[in-house]
């Protein structure tokens, strides 16, 4: 069911989150890699999970 819910989800939240949390990558080399401020990368995880719990249910 992750899967589908991951796959469901737009492309950047998914790569960010896969980065994150099944890469390891802190937010600040997550932003280095994407040439892009920490904030963003921060902003993004906050809103992707808050995506992903209301599409599990939880």
């Amino acid at each position: 069911m992750l899967a589908q819910v991951l796959a469901a989800m737009p492309e950047e939240e998914r790569f960010i989150l896969t980065l994150h949390y099944l890469r390891s990558k802190s937010s600040a080399e997550i932003a280095e890699l994407l040439s892009v401020p920490v904030r963003a990368v921060d902003a993004v995880i906050a809103s992707a999970k808050a995506r992903l719990s209301g599409l599990l249910g939880l």
